[in-house]
């Protein structure tokens, strides 16, 4: 499972940065995706909105073992 939100985040990356932040994963726990939001992603307004109608809705669609996702500061 790893590699698959691995190569999920790796294909929602260049959105991030094209807005000057990025993405990295911390761990998965039992279906829960733990991530870091850095660079202006990190105190962006919508980081929430990011996270779950982007990074999270692409992972549950794609890996139905996904829970949900948080983003761990």
């Amino acid at each position: 499972m790893e590699e698959e939100v691995k190569k999920a985040l790796d294909e929602i990356r260049p959105s991030l940065q094209a807005d000057g932040g990025d993405v990295e994963l911390v761990e998965i726990v039992d279906g829960v995706v733990r991530v870091r939001l850095t660079g202006h992603c990190a105190g962006c307004m919508y980081s929430t909105l990011t996270l779950k109608n982007g990074i999270e809705r692409l992972l549950k669609a794609r890996i139905p073992e996904v829970k949900y996702v948080e983003n761990i500061m």
